[in-house]
């Protein structure tokens, strides 16, 4: 006779002959270590980039607008191919969001620079 055992646990399981868990923490546990043992998925690495775009903007932009130099952000992981929406202003110039935070990358007296803003209630109007 074959004695099926927990997955997660290891103990004997009773009952059904195709049962693989002895209750519901052995299984939530079971899958748990599984998916921190597997490679991170698109969106979780998408995620993380967006939270940490948004940390980082979040630190350097305090009043409002401000404007950074971009090896500054950079260095610290800023990546500017990730961000949630978008929003064109006047001039034609198109600042990308990671949420409330906005970015604009510029060339000033050969140094790439950000400009760097907040979203305000004004630009979710449509014009």
């Amino acid at each position: 006779m074959n004695v099926n055992k927990c997955l997660a646990c290891e103990k004997e399981l009773k009952g059904r002959s195709d049962k693989k868990f002895c209750d519901l923490y052995c299984k939530s546990s079971f899958h748990y270590k599984r998916t921190l043992e597997e490679t991170p998925q698109f969106y979780s690495k998408v995620d993380k980039q967006l939270k940490l775009n948004r940390r980082i903007l979040k630190t350097f932009n305090k009043s409002g607008k401000s404007t950074v130099r971009a090896s500054t952000i950079i260095d610290l992981g800023f990546d500017s191919n990730f961000f949630t929406h978008y929003w064109k202003n006047v001039k034609g110039e198109v600042y990308l969001f990671v949420y409330e935070y906005g970015f604009l990358k510029k060339k000033e007296h050969n140094l790439e620079k950000f400009i760097l803003i907040k979203w305000q209630d004004y630009m979710s109007q449509k014009k």
